[in-house]
């Protein structure tokens, strides 16, 4: 919106609040809806705001830029309350983002009238509705209810899709670190028994001995940290005071 168009709407609101509209009041108009057009909806939104009643009768209307922004961008998204897309099967995806976006501004601007009614759900009752309507009776064999669905087996992907050689995780399950039995990163031999590849298992003597080994430098580790927390525990640390 420029300086003139920002006059030109001042115009409408002083024939309301009776404002005295100056070239002064224009530019600070325009700088504050530079970014809004001056359209019928920025018109309507000054005709909105004064013909809705204040929470306090008492009060004076007088509008201001934010107002007409805000009001506008309102009178829009009403238009879009029942916006449904209509796009084609075999639209590209650049091509789905440029009508899309015509479409929804074509509806936001009034250009196109907004759908009356939420967009209806496609396909027919459900079996048993549809007996019900018909008055049909349901045979003594038939199971009451729906027929249940088809239960389809969900199984993992990747390297969670077999199980581990090395930590025996089962599938879906997360390989297990050899020390405190945490949850780690799928272990390689996993991984390549999930890519079909060759694999070649570690002797369970060799296994055990890594594991021990592990303990032994996690024990050591402990000891130490207990020696130092018991150090600084019987020697603490003194700061001298600084001299004033």
């Amino acid at each position: 919106m420029n300086v003139s168009e920002a006059a030109r709407l001042l115009a409408i609101c002083c024939g309301f609040d009776n404002r005295q509209p100056s070239e002064l009041a224009a530019q600070a108009w325009a700088a504050a809806l530079k970014n809004v057009p001056f359209d019928q909806d920025a018109k309507d939104a000054v005709v909105r705001y004064y013909s809705t009643t204040p929470k306090d009768p008492t009060t004076r209307l007088w509008i201001m830029p934010h107002h007409v922004r805000d009001l506008r961008s309102k009178i829009r998204s009403e238009r879009l309350e029942n916006f449904a897309y209509e796009g084609d099967p075999d639209e590209t995806p650049k091509e789905f983002i440029a009508r899309y976006r015509g479409q929804l501004e074509a509806v936001a601007s009034g250009a196109v009238p907004a759908p009356s009614t939420a967009p209806m759900l496609e396909g027919g009752p459900h079996r048993s509705m549809a007996e019900l309507l018909s008055g049909s009776v349901r045979h003594p064999d038939e199971p009451d209810g729906p027929e249940p669905r088809p239960t389809v087996e969900r199984r993992a992907t990747g390297p969670l899709g077999v199980i581990c050689p090395d930590c025996n995780a089962a599938i879906g399950r997360p390989c297990k670190s050899a020390w405190r039995r945490k949850p780690r990163a799928p272990h390689p031999a996993r991984r390549r028994a999930a890519a079909g590849e060759e694999i070649r298992l570690t002797p369970q003597a060799e296994v055990d001995a890594r594991r021990a080994l592990a303990a032994t430098h996690h024990a050591q580790a402990d000891e130490v940290t207990e020696l130092n927390r018991a150090f600084l525990e019987a020697n603490p640390v003194v700061i001298p005071k600084e001299k004033p």
